[in-house]
């Protein structure tokens, strides 16, 4: 999981990601794209703080130190 924050307008859901190419079945000499991201999504820094890895949390205290 990654975290970042920028200031400005921007709709998630209009966002597209890279693909990356893999063998599978695995051992079946057939090629298949995936997409590098599930999803993208914003949230406040309130729900942030209940989806965020804990060990990321110093992120969003530094970013609500930056905000006031």
């Amino acid at each position: 999981m990654q975290a970042w924050a920028f200031e400005g307008d921007c709709d998630p859901a209009a966002l597209r990601c890279n693909t990356f190419e893999m063998e599978w079945p695995p051992r079946s000499g057939r090629m298949r794209s995936f997409p590098e991201l599930e999803e993208a999504k914003w949230f406040g820094l309130t729900e942030a703080r209940t989806r965020i890895n804990p060990a990321q949390a110093v992120f969003l205290d530094r970013l609500q130190q930056l905000l006031a």
